[in-house]
């Protein structure tokens, strides 16, 4: 096993790009160091990106496209390799897990999850690409119409650091199964589980040049910024926060490029009193505190009806605090150290905020045991108004906020009463409320009597603050490609003639 201050054996020397097959410094020589979650301490550099390294890249994308057989080949060739990749990625699943867990804080037993979950995502664009049937519209003895669907081009792929080599094939699997090549701009405070892609997709037989990839930071003249601007990028898919998500639509807009942005989230969790009260509980800790605290799905909201409010808050409080806090690497640990020291500082400013605004039942601190690393107790507020900032901002770590209500209105009030629309769960037994108010919540995402669960075919974004556009399914493969109307005649022509002598 792995353990949580000693790197594990397969990580590389240094991390470098990937442009047209070869691994390479950047241009400028210009590295940052990367910091073990566990104790803050640097325990590897990486290449910094800047514009030149992504002119190479998307270079490299760009002729893999116009001149390589990648964008032609039949879908089921592309489907055979994407197979081969999901293949490679399952027997390096323990690997990409220690990598994952080390790099990231998760905990290791969560990284295992989400290495099986990258192998799912290519096979399950395999599948459809293979599967894809197109429309067809026909008019009898005179018409015929058909849709063409063609991959786009350069997509660039800009990916978080929660999850990231899940949410990294997440992006990969859709945007290279319909043809298009690809520049992967990785999360700078994790980009160990990346430097592994080019290895699988080598191994696989992917062709040189469909994948490439620049390390870096996001801001104006570095990897993410020079990415977004660059002309010849027509596709740009984001995960990430909302205010990043707003530049990046702002800097896209002169070319009107294609945008999928999947951004922050405060989503609520309701909970009726005709609930199931155990299952709301355990759905609900799960909800939060699994991944750290660090998913843009957490239902961080916990909305429940007066006459079953102070037991839940009991019970919750309770649970909260059996939830093991441990190093990452230990198979029971349930809540590990966030990614980095400047989003633990970001996440103990609002528990602070919270202890102002709100009545701290569990957690508040430091776990004991744990003087260094970024360590954050499941923290549980209840009492929370709807205008305190704990209740309104996203805060991404094991922190919630518990607020009562007395009716399906108000219940339904506060539900909406942010700027964001991501996810939302709700628990109850009453069949017609259930539907009622999942159609009038302001969400992208809505489970009923479940945790978030998700099945690859459904759409996957959000609405208000929480993005633009939707991927998942046969949205990932409508985002990723051109579709062209093809009409053909039939019949005689009955076309309107101008100019006849």
């Amino acid at each position: 096993m792995t353990s949580s201050t000693t790197p594990p054996a397969s990580v590389p020397e240094k991390i470098r790009h990937y442009i047209n097959g070869e691994f390479v410094d950047s241009i400028d020589g210009e590295e940052f160091d990367v910091l073990n979650p566990v104790t803050n301490e640097p325990y590897i550099k990486a290449a910094s990106g800047r514009k030149a390294d992504i002119e190479a890249a998307v270079a490299s994308a760009k002729a893999a496209f116009d001149e390589g057989p990648w964008p032609t080949m039949l879908p089921r060739e592309r489907a055979r390799i994407l197979n081969r990749i999901a293949d490679i990625v399952e027997s390096r699943k323990d690997e990409l897990a220690a990598m994952e867990s080390f790099d990231s804080g998760l905990p290791i037993t969560q990284a295992k999850g989400q290495a099986a979950r990258a192998a799912e995502n290519f096979r399950f664009f395999a599948d459809l690409i293979v599967a894809q049937v197109d429309d067809a519209f026909k008019v009898p003895g005179r018409q015929a119409n058909y849709v063409n669907r063609k991959p786009i081009g350069v997509a660039g792929l800009i990916t978080p650091w929660n999850t990231p080599f899940m949410l990294e094939s997440w992006k990969l699997g859709p945007a290279i199964a319909t043809g298009n090549t690809v520049v992967l701009k990785p999360a700078e405070f994790t980009p160990l589980s990346a430097s592994l892609w080019p290895g699988i997709f080598e191994e696989a037989g992917l062709p040189q040049g469909v994948f490439n990839m620049v390390n870096g930071f996001g801001e104006e003249g570095f990897a993410g910024d020079s990415l977004v601007k660059h002309p010849d990028v027509p596709l740009i898919s984001f995960t990430g926060e909302s205010k990043t998500g707003q530049t990046i639509f702002a800097n896209a807009a002169p070319w009107l490029k294609g945008l999928s942005m999947e951004l922050g989230g405060k989503s609520p969790a309701v909970v009726f009193a005709d609930a199931d009260l155990d299952a709301a509980v355990n759905a609900t800790i799960f909800g939060v505190f699994s991944l750290n605290g660090e998913r843009c799905t957490a239902g961080s909201r916990i909305l429940v009806e007066e006459s079953i409010y102070d037991e839940f808050v009991e019970r919750y409080a309770a649970q909260a605090k059996r939830v093991k806090v441990g190093l990452p690497s230990e198979e029971s640990t349930e809540v590990a150290a966030l990614v980095h020291p400047e989003h633990y500082e970001k996440v103990m400013s609002y528990v602070e905020i919270g202890k102002t605004e709100a009545r701290l039942v569990a957690g508040g601190g430091r776990p004991e045991g744990f003087e260094t690393g970024n360590f954050i107790e499941p923290t549980v507020f209840a009492d929370v108004k709807p205008d305190a900032r704990i209740f309104q901002e996203e805060i991404f770590g094991p922190v919630v906020a518990i607020t009562p209500f007395s009716s399906d209105e108000e219940a339904l009030e506060l539900a909406n009463d942010t700027k964001y629309g991501l996810a939302a769960y709700i628990w109850t037994s009453d069949l017609k409320r259930a539907h009622n108010f999942s159609q009038a919540v302001e969400s992208g995402m809505v489970w009923l009597n479940s945790n978030n669960v998700r099945d690859l075919r459904t759409p996957f974004g959000g609405v208000k603050a929480s993005g633009l556009g939707h991927e998942g399914g046969y949205r990932s493969i409508d985002f990723y490609t051109e579709q062209q109307s093809v009409h053909i005649n039939l019949g005689e022509v009955h076309n309107p003639v101008f100019g006849k002598q």
